[in-house]
């Protein structure tokens, strides 16, 4: 008996014509890019004694954003519609932007939902979602017997 190694380079023949176009689509660097583009970047970090969320979304104000809590569910949300037209000139072409996202975070039920604080500063919204004092973590030495 004879062990064959597969060798995927000599068979492409055998393989669906299709599957080089679907994959040469779907892992465009391009696509991926503007897809990503659509929904802001987060990054979640933890204390002990609150939880860290920052949102990447530069070229807006404070005033763009809605943070809202419904039951223990974070909603991160912006609408923005702006405009650019020239009214000195006539142009057969008005250029309209539309920025729109929403973002979730379920949150643990060791969250004090009384203190949760947002600040937008330099393209970054920061949000901190402070811990109940019983969930808290104290940390001990354990001795080993």
């Amino acid at each position: 008996m004879a062990l064959v190694k597969f060798n995927e380079g000599n068979n492409r023949a055998l393989l669906n014509p299709f599957t080089d176009v679907f994959e040469s689509f779907f892992n465009d660097p391009l696509l991926s890019n503007r897809t990503m583009a659509r929904v802001p970047a987060v990054n979640i970090s933890e204390t002990d004694s609150e939880y860290h969320i920052e949102l990447a979304a530069p070229g807006l104000k404070k005033e763009d954003f809605k943070v809202s809590l419904d039951r223990n569910i974070l909603n991160i949300s912006v609408k923005k519609k702006s405009e650019s037209s020239q009214e000195n000139r006539k142009y057969n072409k008005r250029e309209y932007s539309f920025t729109s996202f929403v973002r979730s975070f379920a949150l643990p039920d060791s969250v004090d939902d009384a203190k949760i604080e947002a600040e937008y500063f330099d393209g970054i919204l920061n949000i901190k979602v402070a811990k109940k004092e019983e969930a808290r973590t104290a940390s001990r030495q354990i001795e080993i017997k």
